[in-house]
């Protein structure tokens, strides 16, 4: 029964893990391929919502069936067992929780930081598209997109590149 618990403990570690990697600020270079690994690993997380339902069916199965220990009827050690008992089930249901809370927050926080990149591509090329960008492009050193597009800012030097513009003067 224990080897239960350790998968869901894992599993949640796993979740925690990706969370705080996908929320962390600076780790733009390894963003995309944090992204994508959580993508491909949200379809089989969703196994954890299932059996957390299980292991939470199975706690309340030994809450039902588990021998009442008041008053007199119980030795000491028997009710330090159930006392026991009761702990490791408040503790078991902790982890189900966070479990379940650490799966939807990774989900929520994937969707969220996708559609951000989504957008963030968008904005590139609304930008670029409408000639905004082109003192980026310039700066980044695509000199074929600038070329291709015939330049901007309607100079129209040598292959239609506005020289100025390139230079910054």
């Amino acid at each position: 029964m224990a080897l239960e618990w350790v998968v869901l403990g894992y599993a949640a570690g796993a979740e925690a893990v990706m969370v705080l990697l996908l929320t962390i600020p600076g780790l733009d270079g390894l963003r995309k391929g944090l992204i994508a690994v959580t993508r491909n690993l949200l379809k089989p997380f969703m196994s954890v919502v299932p059996f957390c339902l299980f292991l939470l069916m199975d706690i309340y199965w030994k809450y039902e069936t588990r021998p009442d220990c008041e008053g007199e009827s119980c030795s000491p050690t028997e009710h330090l067992r159930h006392q026991k008992s009761i702990m490791k089930s408040q503790r078991n249901a902790l982890l189900i929780g966070a479990a379940l809370i650490f799966y939807w927050l990774l989900y929520s926080v994937t969707h969220l930081v996708v559609k951000i990149e989504q957008l963030k591509l968008r904005v590139e090329r609304l930008k670029i598209k409408d000639g905004r960008g082109l003192e980026e492009q310039i700066r980044r050193g695509n000199w074929y997109q600038v070329i291709r597009r015939g330049g901007g800012g309607g100079g129209g030097g040598l292959l239609g590149v506005d020289f100025k513009l390139a230079l910054g003067l």
